[in-house]
């Protein structure tokens, strides 16, 4: 064989090397899917016409329409005991949600029965939504996913709220399950969600917790939840810790893009958001 026909298959095998060596070292490196695979959560079901902490059905169809696929949802409990889409029972909030002239003044900043909660219009114009609609708009928009909200955090609320959000959603439709991510707030709130079902996607958010970084990380390494906080304790050490120990983190609440890009230069997966839709941060990883 001549020198140059050498030189020629050198090159060959050393590009096939390369080639191979790119692909063992990608293998780690998937596509992120499914729930993963999105970079925003909307807030409340998101913004909607400069209004926010709606968790209106309109709110959740309009966000979708802009290319959003995953939906924070706060859930309370009525005063019959129904699950239903809430922020808190607050008289701040009922005059956030104009319903200041819809509720008398005596059930105004109480927590409301079933019917009261849902024959009281958002903004005159938006729809209460209870488990019942959350669950339609997640069968017929079939790639949404819903974080939870659920603010109890003693065991017994705990588990009647996710008792009758996953018995309501094995009667509809069992698969939906897999697209229903808890938040806890709590390291003790994950054992009493197992006790209701096992869900394949936690996240711990950290704005009621008193963890320290080190008592969040060790979690994260004990149980493989993936992490939420407010942006104020998203230190770039701590975000590179969390990732280092196998979390995806996500920040809340951000409504500002060059924020949120700078956030993401700092390590961050996704965002709570009110304002920016899906669509908009498409590239969002080109810049780290």
């Amino acid at each position: 064989m001549d020198k140059k026909k050498i030189v020629a298959t050198v090159i060959v095998i050393g590009a096939l090397i390369m080639l191979l060596v790119i692909a063992f070292s990608n293998e780690d490196e998937q596509p992120a899917s499914g729930f993963e695979a999105h970079k925003v959560i909307a807030h409340a079901m998101g913004g909607i016409n400069g209004h926010t902490y709606t968790n209106a059905f309109e709110a959740f169809v309009a966000n979708y329409a802009q290319g959003t696929r995953v939906f924070e949802v706060d859930l309370l409990l009525s005063a019959d005991d129904q699950l239903v889409g809430r922020h808190e029972w607050s008289g701040n909030m009922s005059k956030l949600l104009g319903q200041l002239d819809v509720l008398p003044a005596n059930k105004q900043g109480v927590v409301l029965d079933f019917k009261e909660f849902m024959d009281s219009p958002i903004l005159n114009i938006y729809t209460p939504i209870d488990v019942k609609k959350l669950l339609d708009l997640m069968q017929h928009y079939p790639d949404a996913y819903i974080v939870t909200d659920t603010k109890e955090i003693k065991p017994e609320l705990i588990n009647k709220q996710f008792t009758l959000l996953v018995e309501a959603a094995q009667r509809r439709d069992p698969a939906i399950l897999d697209r229903i991510v808890p938040q806890i707030y709590n390291q003790s709130m994950l054992d009493e969600i197992n006790k209701v079902y096992s869900f394949p996607e936690v996240l711990y958010t950290l704005y009621q917790s008193k963890d320290t970084d080190e008592q969040v990380i060790e979690f994260v390494n004990k149980t493989g939840v993936d992490i939420t906080m407010p942006v104020g304790r998203a230190t770039k050490s701590f975000v590179k810790k969390l990732k280092k120990a196998g979390a995806r983190v996500y920040v809340h609440t951000v409504n500002e893009e060059a924020e949120i890009r700078e956030l993401a230069r700092m390590g961050v997966d996704g965002f709570y958001t009110d304002f920016v839709p899906e669509e908009d941060l498409i590239n969002i990883s080109d810049v780290r």
